[in-house]
């Protein structure tokens, strides 16, 4: 059990936060003591005049391994702190299905976007990307990129239709969430479930980075099959925020994202006002850094399925809805082996961010920290000229790849390009064609090349 000092009246950025160890844990964590009940959930009074309110994730019979919720003890419950919605201005933000524009059948890449100098809140900066599947059924995804240049004051949000994975690329934030506090920079991931109430904060200057929007099943931790109990993901590493909680009576901004539409309404105090807490269904984050490959050791390249950090499952077993896979430090030690990736065409689609350093299948440039690539469903990609003839070269001794970062939103559904992303000028309209450099070197009078 946590004990840990509640916001102060200025909001969460003079606190620090606390966190608790372990994935997919049943957590019990409270800011006052004895305010959580013992031996029950929902007493006939709760202590210090709190209101016990459940936030559920799962139906209540999912099975128990799969069920998902949490136990909030709070000043006012949800319903209380409320006000009237209206339509809000959705800017860039888009949910599937969505069809604005059709892109011809090709891969796709950006450069870096900059960071807009207007003032823009983490959720007024989200510009999406792409977008998958159907956040009605509660299938698929949309890739985002958030800039943040202003902390959010008196604003607050949730999403109903989804889960959200936030991969910073440049700025860190802080995130103000009915659980606790959590500060995350680049290296780091937070993911935020459906209907967890929070506000964002920078850390220092403006902020740049990724958000996957996940309306299918929870993301959790990936079986490890033959690997056995060790490496990859360790569940240890996860941290969840202890309780804390604001208690300001103040007129705030309530925004959600129900129905594919952004909704606002005034409310008449911060909703983070939760004091303790117990139960599995909380946000967590995760140091990329302490992710442990694995690898061949003799020879072939391996599928880049053994570096999943996160997975969404489906209803198809071993098909994820989205797979959260990174590309980070790492040994090449496979013997007459083509090291980077090999070339293929997937069922799956890719969209891949750059987080730092350089990626080793595209070593020829214009690949860059912050850019972004598109690989749908069923299209040809691979190294580019670079990277497939510095490999094949190559004294193939051991080397480390060191300084980098890449990741990868998969998923089984063709992603969709917005109007958006496809009109940026930062888009590459010539890399479709990298494939067209590459040399031929067939020779049947010759074996060796």
């Amino acid at each position: 059990m946590n004990l840990v000092q509640p916001f102060t009246a200025a909001g969460a950025g003079t606190a620090e936060p606390a966190y608790l160890s372990g994935f997919g844990n049943q957590f019990e964590t409270e800011a006052l003591p004895g305010a959580l009940p013992v031996g029950r959930n929902s007493p006939q009074r709760c202590a210090y005049g709190l209101y016990a309110e459940q936030l559920s994730g799962s139906p209540f019979t999912a099975p128990r391994a799969a069920n998902e919720r949490s136990w909030l003890y709070r000043i006012r419950p949800t319903v209380a702190n409320w006000g009237q919605f209206r339509r809000a201005e959705p800017g860039l933000w888009r949910t599937a299905p969505c069809a604005e524009v059709e892109v011809p059948p090709a891969p796709m890449r950006w450069s870096p976007v900059p960071i807009p100098e207007r003032g823009l809140s983490f959720i007024e900066g989200m510009h999406t990307v792409t977008t998958a599947g159907d956040a009605g059924s509660q299938a698929g995804m949309a890739a985002h990129l958030y800039f943040a240049t202003r902390s959010m004051e008196d604003e607050y949000f949730y999403n109903a239709d989804a889960e959200m994975l936030l991969v910073p690329q440049q700025g860190a934030l802080r995130l103000a969430t009915e659980f606790g506090l959590i500060d995350i920079a680049p290296g780091e991931i937070a993911v935020i479930p459906r209907g967890v109430k929070f506000r964002a904060e920078l850390r220092g200057g403006s902020a740049r980075g990724y958000v996957c929007e996940n309306y299918g099943g929870a993301l959790t931790l990936p079986e490890r099959g033959p690997i056995g109990a060790n490496c990859l993901a360790n569940p240890r590493d996860f941290l969840t925020p202890a309780a804390a909680y604001e208690d300001r009576e103040v007129k705030s901004l309530l925004t959600v994202k129900w129905g594919g539409t952004l909704w606002q309404a005034e409310i008449p105090a911060s909703p983070l006002d939760v004091v303790a807490w117990h139960g599995n269904y909380a946000p967590y984050k995760y140091d990329l850094r302490r992710y442990s490959p694995v690898g061949p050791v003799l020879f072939d390249h391996a599928d880049p399925s053994i570096f999943t950090v996160l997975t969404s499952p489906s209803d198809t077993p071993g098909t994820a809805n989205i797979d959260f896979v990174i590309f980070p430090e790492r040994w090449m030690v496979a013997e007459n082996t083509f090291r980077p990736p090999w070339y293929h065409m997937n069922v799956m689609s890719e969209f891949m961010g750059l987080i730092y350093g350089v990626y080793d299948a595209k070593t020829g440039g214009g690949f860059a920290p912050g850019g972004f690539s598109l690989h749908n469903t069923m299209l040809p990609h691979g190294p580019d000229m670079s990277a497939f003839e510095g490999a094949s070269k190559a004294e193939l001794k051991p080397h480390k790849l060191e300084g980098t970062l890449a990741f990868m939103f998969e998923t089984r559904f063709m992603q969709r390009v917005t109007a958006y992303a496809a009109g940026l000028p930062e888009l590459q309209r010539d890399y479709g064609d990298y494939g067209q450099a590459l040399q031929r070197h067939f020779d049947p009078s010759r074996r060796e090349w």
